[in-house]
């Protein structure tokens, strides 16, 4: 099978362990013929955003890559908003997909995925969506004049080309129903994933991991992810831990500290031998963290480490908030309603018995739900002959 990712309305950065690396990845993977067609816009060396020069070359999940420019009778800075590119139609016919994965619902280019589907009813389109009520339409002009008056209409009128729209959270779908007019019917949830290793890697990797991090068998470790700033509640966690009298507990933050915060919380880390800063990570050194790791902690806004985690065993501190409800099933501990972060880390130090139960908890819900074996298959299950085989 032939399968396109479009990556024109988001990044897509390589050497790192995004939905849309992972998704390319499996697919090369599982055999299947994979392209990806994105944007300039990339991270620097220094993880802030840039965006490079249009090129072709073969990229670090295994599926060629080519970036386009940004192209329209506007400045840079506005052409980057409407995210139109020249040519789009013309490569997408000239791989010949059968799947088009188009990321991220809000872009000029959805029109040339349609297009391309309505010439060609037999290949299937499937369009992500990451955007919900916290991270798009905040501001008047983006809210009204952007996405209403511009990404709507595009994603409405080729809805009838669409095989899905693929929430990747609760608060996405109800953005895409309640403001985009989306359908319930036309949604499905598709949650961002990791991967489920067997027992005997996840005990070899685990091992590893807790060696190269120094923490000891009867030790609990607590990890925290991503870039930190003040919605990431990284501070109250670290407060709240500060306030339990623990020698046991091991707390480390992998990812990169954000202004806003940096300062309050290089000195409560000073404060707390039990506390590590590791620095920025790579994908697989990430891996083995949260394969090290007892709990994963998210107390604040959402990560996409957090299904990586829940999928290498980690119980889970998570918000008290609906998009978080679909991975909680006895597996942690949401914070907010009945619970807080100091009550939490108290419960960690007197029931430390618990967590091995927590974490075939969380493997279970991963195998179900979040593996990327699976969110990858999903591609192809339309794609399916009457004979049982994809095509």
């Amino acid at each position: 099978m032939r399968i396109l990712h479009l990556c024109l309305s988001c990044f897509y950065i390589d050497k790192f362990s995004y939905q849309e690396n992972e998704l390319v990845r499996q697919n090369v993977l599982d055999g299947h013929q994979v392209a990806v067609i994105a944007s300039v816009e990339n991270y620097g060396a220094d993880g802030k955003l840039t965006y490079d020069e249009p090129r072709e070359y073969m990229g670090t999940d295994g599926a060629p890559v080519a970036r386009l420019a940004y192209s329209g009778p506007f400045p840079a800075s506005i052409q980057r908003k409407l995210r139109m590119h020249s040519g789009v139609y013309e490569r997408i016919a000239e791989f010949g997909p059968d799947v088009i994965l188009f990321h991220g619902a809000c872009g000029w280019e959805l029109n040339a995925a349609g297009r391309y589907v309505r010439d060609n009813p037999h290949v299937t389109l499937y369009v992500d969506s990451h955007e919900d009520v916290h991270n798009s339409a905040r501001g008047f002009v983006s809210k009204w004049l952007l996405h209403w008056s511009y990404y709507r209409p595009i994603l409405r009128r080729n809805l009838r080309y669409i095989e899905k729209v693929l929430p990747v959270s609760v608060s996405c779908m109800e953005f895409m129903r309640d403001f985009y007019g989306v359908l319930a019917s036309q949604l499905e949830f598709y949650p961002l994933g990791g991967f489920v290793l067997d027992d005997a890697d996840y005990d070899e990797q685990r091992r590893t991991g807790r060696e190269l991090l120094g923490v000891a068998d009867d030790q609990v470790l607590i990890v925290q992810s991503g870039k930190i700033d003040a919605t990431k509640k990284l501070v109250e966690a670290l407060e709240a831990l500060a306030a339990v009298d623990d020698p046991a507990l091991r707390f480390v933050v992998a990812g990169k500290i954000m202004p806003d915060v940096a300062s309050k919380v290089e000195a409560m880390v000073a404060a707390d031998p039990r506390v590590r800063l590791l620095g920025w990570k790579s994908a697989d050194e990430l891996r083995t963290i949260l394969a090290a790791a007892d709990v994963y902690s998210q107390p604040g806004t959402q990560s996409a480490t957090m299904q990586m985690g829940i999928s290498n065993r980690c119980a889970i501190l998570l918000d008290d908030v609906p998009s978080h409800h679909p991975y909680f099933d006895r597996n942690g501990w949401l914070v907010g309603k009945h619970i807080d972060l100091k009550q939490v880390f108290q419960a960690i130090s007197h029931h430390k018995a618990m967590l091995p139960g927590m974490a075939e908890r969380s493997k279970q819900l991963a195998l179900r739900m979040l593996d990327y074996r699976l969110l990858a298959a999903r591609l192809y299950r339309n794609r399916q002959t009457s004979s049982g085989k994809i095509d």
